[in-house]
């Protein structure tokens, strides 16, 4: 994106961002007889993903392998052909999270329902880095009087989380819907709310979720907005009008994001464009060819991902519950794979 405070596994992740040395990374090739669930997979599905940004890649390699795609051929075939899965590690485990595009009830003017503004990014923050905090922006006079504000929400706390998304919906009183995407941010480094209720003692690591955080914000409001200006980053928006409602919101490649075959992944090690092989465990496994079109600021490592659920409450309450291990594979092209590949010890 990088909407740079957008993936945070809904505020609850708790490792710190690690980057092993270029000596601890491991790129080991595997069978595709070895990737578990993989006969079974709707690659049709995964290749009419890939399709939509692959024309964005830039290498000679992908862009020959995309120019194929576009003939639509056997799409497991495809993939098989073209393609060897590599394991890409430093040591930590693999972590999946997700992520959903919220939509808020808003009005795009102010009333005593509406008060709470989605805010356009004022000149000033692009010049400053940091620029003021979220309790200065929020208590102070600073945003006001200026025609800043994109639209006016019901929650505050709605609103909160949409700042951590980056990006969602805002559905007006007359049924009409407007979209909002990330456009800039303060400069202070985010800080997890959910992190800072564990360390309280209000409750432990396995009880966080979006969920659990916004209600106990809504039953503590005086508490709860001191919680919120913990954290000191704060996003702006952007009207965001040339997405078709029956798309997703724009990811890191400036295309619609794909639910449940898009993934937020680490471009430091998984290049985006890619297919990437997951398997995810828990409580509800997830075996799938999905494609990496997204970034975030909590995605770090070669075994971290983001997976999108879609759009409104059920797929915020599926994404804030996720936090699951397993692991993922990146597939790559034939040549690049066996030119990354770790030399095996003797």
């Amino acid at each position: 994106m990088n909407r740079a405070l957008r993936r945070i596994g809904l505020a609850v992740c708790l490792l710190a961002p690690f980057h092993a040395a270029a000596e601890d990374l491991r790129h080991d090739i595997q069978r595709f007889a070895d990737l578990e669930g993989w006969e079974a997979d709707d690659h049709a599905a995964a290749l009419e993903v890939f399709l939509s940004t692959c024309p964005d890649m830039q290498d000679v390699d992908w862009r020959a392998l995309c120019d194929l795609a576009r003939q639509r051929p056997d799409a497991r075939a495809f993939f098989e052909l073209f393609f060897r899965p590599v394991m890409i590690s430093d040591g930590n485990p693999a972590l999946f999270t997700g992520y959903f595009e919220p939509e808020l009830q808003g009005s795009l003017w102010p009333d005593e329902r509406f008060r709470y503004p989605i805010y356009r990014e004022p000149p000033e923050a692009q010049l400053a880095n940091p620029w003021l905090t979220r309790r200065e922006i929020e208590a102070g006079d600073v945003m006001r009087g200026r025609g800043l504000e994109i639209a006016w929400v019901d929650d505050p706390v709605e609103l909160f989380f949409l700042q951590i998304q980056g990006s969602g919906r805002v559905r007006l009183e007359n049924g009409r819907v407007i979209r909002v995407g990330y456009a800039g941010a303060n400069g202070h480094p985010y800080r997890s709310i959910g992190v800072e209720l564990v360390r309280r003692g209000i409750y432990q690591v396995h009880q966080v979720s979006a969920e659990v955080i916004k209600n106990w914000v809504r039953r503590n409001p005086e508490e709860g907005r001191e919680l919120l200006f913990h954290n000191p980053s704060y996003v702006f928006f952007r009207r965001i009008d040339n997405v078709p409602q029956g798309l997703g919101p724009l990811g890191a490649m400036n295309r619609s994001v794909t639910e449940g075959r898009t993934i937020a992944v680490d471009p430091a090690y998984v290049p985006l464009g890619a297919p990437v092989w997951i398997e995810k465990d828990g409580e509800e496994p997830i075996h799938r060819l999905m494609i990496a079109q997204d970034t975030g600021s909590a995605i770090k490592g070669p075994q971290r991902a983001d997976i999108y659920f879609g759009t409104g409450d059920a797929a915020g309450r599926a994404a804030g519950q996720l936090r699951d291990p397993g692991r993922l594979l990146v597939l790559m092209p034939i040549q690049r794979a066996y030119a990354m590949q770790t030399e095996q010890e003797p």
